[in-house]
């Protein structure tokens, strides 16, 4: 077989995009190429993989490979592709079994010798293959339940949509560097596996009985102790500031301190965070898939804590709103769910800050009217 296909994602954001790696090999002048709007970290994953798999001691086939990324629109950045591309070689070339990738995604950074290493964005990975799992199980649902009311009407059988749910009977597996396995375990719904280098998993996929991966358990979190807080009774006095800040915590509000330097505005806006209830399940994926798509990176020592982002009085639009190239998320969005601190307003040019507010009005950002 001279073609395969592997799933992965890719970082554009914190959605987590759906990513189709597909793998040609063609008779003719050897030659490596990869299409699909990659970027330079891309491009040069073909000399990556190229060493890769010959210090592994995997052949690399002297031929024409296409490596083609699909959707072609969606920009592709970071070297997480390197794994994708690999199994893809490697499948096409008939030196792993191409059916084990089925059903399966993988994603992770290849060093010359074969090791995968660390990447960003695993936490984000794991929450859109749980998304994209669980949208498919409703639509093998809806497909099933028509499949019932048209066996019933006309007599006819449903072995199409009884066969789609029983391809989602099981938990769909997410397969990343050992070191980046732990965040994205904390996702419910997705088997995490954690590979040290390229030929455990290879063996793996192989199905060599001593060479079996075991998947990740999720970091118990519950009995870390939660780094300190800064406390609201460290302020001395401003009994009206702090019943301000109270009551801002208590509904929700935005709040603006207006006062002499050295007054303590800083100090109470710091102390904001501890006021605010712990994040629910639903609201800690969501700041935790943010912060794995930023290039601040997640670790769960991060679980649950409300987000604080205090941007320096000289930051740009592109750092409120974010932007860039490729894009990145800005302080308003890391602050979701959390506080963001505008300190010396009044030094800020009047550009930079008229962003945040179709966010607070409309949720997203927009050109400042």
């Amino acid at each position: 077989m001279s073609l395969a296909v592997v799933r992965s994602r890719a970082p554009a954001s914190g959605r987590a995009p759906d990513v189709t790696v597909e793998v040609h090999l063609a008779n003719g002048l050897p030659s490596f190429s990869i299409v699909g709007l990659p970027d330079l970290e891309v491009r040069e994953s073909r000399e990556r993989v190229r060493a890769a798999l010959q210090n592994c001691g995997f052949e690399f086939p002297v031929r024409r490979i296409t490596v083609n990324l699909a959707p072609a629109d969606l920009p592709k950045e970071s070297g997480r592709f390197d794994l994708p591309i690999a199994l893809g070689i490697l499948a096409a070339n008939g030196q792993i079994p191409a059916d084990a990738l089925a059903g399966r995604e993988f994603a992770g950074e290849l060093s010359l010798t074969g090791a995968l290493r660390p990447m960003r964005g695993a936490f984000a990975m794991a929450c859109g293959v749980a998304r994209d799992w669980q949208a498919a199980e409703i639509g093998a649902a809806s497909g099933l339940r028509s499949g019932a009311l048209s066996d019933s009407g006309h007599g006819g059988g449903v072995s199409g949509p009884d066969s789609s749910a029983a391809a989602l009977s099981s938990a769909p597996e997410l397969y990343l560097p050992l070191a980046s396995a732990a965040e994205a375990a904390l996702v419910p719904g997705v088997t995490v596996f954690g590979a040290p280098d390229l030929p455990a998993l290879c063996a793996h996929l192989a199905g060599a009985p001593d060479a079996r991966l075991t998947p990740v358990a999720a970091p118990c979190l519950d009995g870390l102790p939660m780094p300190a807080a800064p406390d609201l009774a460290d302020v001395v006095g401003q009994r009206g500031a702090r019943r301000a800040l109270e009551v801002a915590a208590a509904g929700g509000h935005h709040m603006l301190m207006v006062g002499p330097p050295g007054a303590g505005k800083s100090m109470l806006a710091a102390r904001l965070p501890g006021l605010l209830p712990p994040l629910t399940d639903d609201e800690a994926l969501t700041s935790a898939a943010l912060l794995s798509a930023s290039r601040l990176g997640f670790s769960p020592a991060q679980w649950r804590r409300r987000p604080f982002r205090a941007p320096h009085h000289s930051s740009s639009a592109a750092a409120l709103v974010g932007g860039r190239n490729p894009p990145q998320p800005g302080e308003i969005t890391l602050a979701h769910l959390g506080v963001l601190f505008l300190d010396e307003l009044p030094l800020r040019y009047w550009a930079p800050v008229c962003p945040p507010r179709p966010p607070q009005s409309a949720a997203s950002a927009s050109n400042c009217p």
